[in-house]
């Protein structure tokens, strides 16, 4: 899930946060394993499934801001 909502956030086992330009570039990349440490390869899921997100984001508003 993305931006997750505070009971969901309050029970994850990470806090990672993601920005990104619209090129694709990162601008911010920050996590915090909230109780046990997490594994190499769940930050890597983290960051697909983050630029996954903002880019279907990224899409959307571009398709509304095309219609103005």
């Amino acid at each position: 899930m993305l931006d997750l909502c505070y009971q969901e956030d309050s029970r994850a086992e990470v806090d990672f946060n993601v920005v990104m330009t619209g090129e694709g570039k990162f601008i911010e990349v920050q996590g915090t394993a909230e109780g046990e440490p997490f594994a190499r390869d769940s930050m890597n899921r983290l960051i697909d499934l983050a630029q996954g997100g903002i880019s279907e984001l990224m899409k959307i508003q571009n398709a509304i801001l095309n219609r103005q």
